[in-house]
């Protein structure tokens, strides 16, 4: 059985990402996250994107070295060079590329414009969702398939004759033998 595990990424990522120039403070950027509840923004220069700041930027750049959010620019705390990604790549792409630039979040971006943010937790949603469709398939599968070939769950022999038995695939012998318990 094969499942379509090559979705688009627009079909996962939020659209209209929080954004913020360059020359805007810190605390300005900050604001916006909270508004918009998210943990980052990207930064523009003009409508170009060029970097992303994140929760993680203002805390070890900003907080932990006691600054004032409204005295510093984004610009200097950004995390550059942005790494983005083409709005016709899959989520698969999208983990490939998170993790070989051990990022945790992905500009979706189309002829340089950003359309969209796709995020781990994105990506876990979709993980999530077709864990749970595999699972209810072979269920379906196991009421469904008689004369499976397989395992048997009860002695761990190789059978071409299992049936489901109250959840478990049994071979025939132990068939039998749960008929005259």
């Amino acid at each position: 059985m094969y499942v379509e595990t090559r979705v688009p990424l627009k079909e996962v990522m939020s659209v209209n990402p929080t954004t913020i120039e360059a020359e805007a403070t810190v605390a300005k950027a900050a604001a916006h996250m909270c508004r918009d509840e998210v943990g980052s923004c990207i930064v523009l220069s003009g409508n170009v994107p060029i970097g992303i700041v994140s929760e993680q930027d203002m805390n070890c750049k900003i907080v932990a070295r006691d600054l004032k959010p409204s005295s510093v620019s984004i610009r200097d705390i950004m995390s550059t060079p942005l790494i983005t990604i083409e709005a016709d790549k899959t989520v698969r792409d999208a983990a490939h590329m998170m993790i070989k630039h051990r990022v945790r979040r992905l500009p979706v971006v189309e002829n340089g414009k950003v359309l969209g943010m796709v995020t781990v937790r994105d990506l876990l949603g979709v993980a999530n969702e077709l864990n749970e469709i595999m699972s209810d398939l072979i269920v379906i599968n196991r009421e469904e398939n008689y004369d499976a070939m397989g395992v048997c769950d009860r002695c761990g022999k190789m059978s071409d004759d299992l049936t489901p038995v109250d959840a478990a695939m049994l071979c025939k012998e132990c068939r039998e033998e749960e008929r005259l318990r």
